[in-house]
């Protein structure tokens, strides 16, 4: 897990970054670290592809939705355009995220 004090707001981590933590945390080599991120990233594309939903208790649920398509705006022009249909993916943190979240907001008032 990436410690809190390497994290900084409107920091970004990255895929090698991830590597790099189970590198340094759990001791497989870079290679494995590397292909382990690679492998839990391609089987949750795979399962969300699919249109299953990825639940992961205390962190939150991945589920994909559909959307119709429907008629919306150009907000510079105000012109009528057709907004096709897809598949949209949504988080939905689980309240151990949420608690963990706002932990230093109500730790400081």
């Amino acid at each position: 897990m990436v410690e809190q004090e390497q994290t900084h707001k409107g920091k970004t981590i990255t895929k090698a970054e991830l590597i790099e933590q189970v590198y340094e945390k759990i001791g497989f080599s870079k290679k494995e670290s590397a292909d382990l991120v690679e492998y839990l990233f391609d089987l949750m594309k795979e399962t969300l592809e699919r249109g299953e939903k990825i639940k992961i208790s205390g962190f939150g649920n991945f589920v994909v939705r559909e959307k119709k398509s429907r008629v919306g705006r150009n907000p510079q022009t105000g012109e009528s355009i057709k907004i096709t249909e897809r598949r949209v993916l949504t988080f939905k943190p689980s309240q151990v995220m949420k608690n963990a979240l706002n932990a230093s907001i109500k730790a400081n008032p």
